[in-house]
């Protein structure tokens, strides 16, 4: 099969449309056929030597994918050759061969293509994980979204809303803040023109938010903590801006806050398959109608892997990039 190699390290890596070895399914995986891949900032990261593969999963880029299962291995059970699925993997998605546990296999909803539902497993399991598992999120409460154009942010603002919860976004151009509000957003901030806590504030009467999803780290980090109302929850999903903060340990007792972060890459498979069976049993009656749906921005065929890595790094992105691997 061809695969995307990355030859250097560094910024001064390159990528490459090669011929690689075929995945063999172990005990429990499927081949899966790719039709497409999503490409996500940990594949940047990945590339770059900052983002480590876990143990014997395959070092080829990519950690979702849509496609057809062509091959079950051994002990498989609940899939069947020719269906047509979405997964998150732990690497090998930029290829035309990808092997994934049949228990983390997600049927393609009716109401997307096959070449939108690449778009669903990184971002709705993310998005899931920090809004109700981490983030414990409850009907009625106040969330801020930071990067709420991303796709995770995007994936959020309408996990959230489909909760019964208000939605604060930030977003750094107008059409990413149009993008938020026609997604459900309560009220969307241009934080690169606005101060997001005082209009946090005026907007909740005072009291904060309940619950902050961030992707930037440090520069948020001291707004955020202003943000919070009395017993809220930041939980970090991504760290864009940096990762080293000062914290005044005051302020998370005189507020009663909690911290937390979350990662889906290097979490045992069992819990992978606990998180996406909670998002389906929530969520997989709106996924599968359409009243959940991801957020496509471009889809650039798979030679132009490295257009697409330049694309997403300049932050030009709303909602996910696709990359297109089979026939189109």
């Amino acid at each position: 099969m061809r695969a995307i190699v990355v030859e250097g390290k560094g910024p001064e890596s390159t990528l490459h449309w090669r011929e690689v070895p075929d995945p063999v399914p172990r005990s429990g995986d499927v081949l899966i056929k790719v039709h497409t891949a999503g490409v996500n900032r940990a594949d940047l990261l990945q590339r770059n030597g900052l983002h480590a593969v876990p143990p014997g999963e395959s070092d080829v880029l990519g950690l979702e994918v849509s496609g057809e299962v062509v091959e079950l291995g051994p002990g498989v059970e609940g899939a069947g050759i020719g269906d047509k699925v979405c997964v998150l993997l732990g690497g090998g998605g930029y290829a035309e061969l990808a092997r994934a546990p049949a228990s983390l296999l997600i049927p393609v909803p009716a109401a997307v293509s096959l070449e939108e539902a690449a778009g669903i497993p990184e971002v709705f399991m993310t998005a899931y994980s920090a809004l109700f598992l981490e983030g414990e999120l409850r009907e009625g409460e106040t969330v801020l979204v930071h990067a709420g154009a991303s796709g995770v942010g995007t994936a959020a603002i309408q996990l959230a809303k489909r909760a019964g919860c208000c939605v604060i976004a930030t977003a750094g151009s107008a059409p990413k803040l149009d993008v938020c509000r026609r997604l459900g957003a309560d009220l969307a901030v241009n934080y690169r023109e606005q101060h997001f806590p005082a209009l946090v504030k005026d907007f909740t009467a005072g009291r904060g938010v309940d619950l902050i999803i961030d992707f930037v780290g440090k520069d948020h980090f001291d707004g955020n903590l202003e943000s919070l109302a009395l017993r809220g929850r930041l939980v970090h999903v991504a760290t864009l801006s940096g990762t080293d903060v000062a914290l005044n340990i005051r302020t998370l007792m005189s507020k009663r806050l909690t911290l937390r972060g979350v990662t889906l890459r290097s979490r045992p498979l069992e819990e992978r398959v606990q998180l996406r069976s909670a998002l389906l049993a929530r969520f997989g009656e709106d996924l599968e109608a359409g009243r959940l749906r991801p957020v496509i921005d471009r889809v650039f065929p798979i030679e132009e892997a490295e257009e697409a890595h330049r694309y997403m790094a300049a932050n030009r992105n709303i909602g996910k990039i696709l990359l297109a691997v089979g026939e189109r």
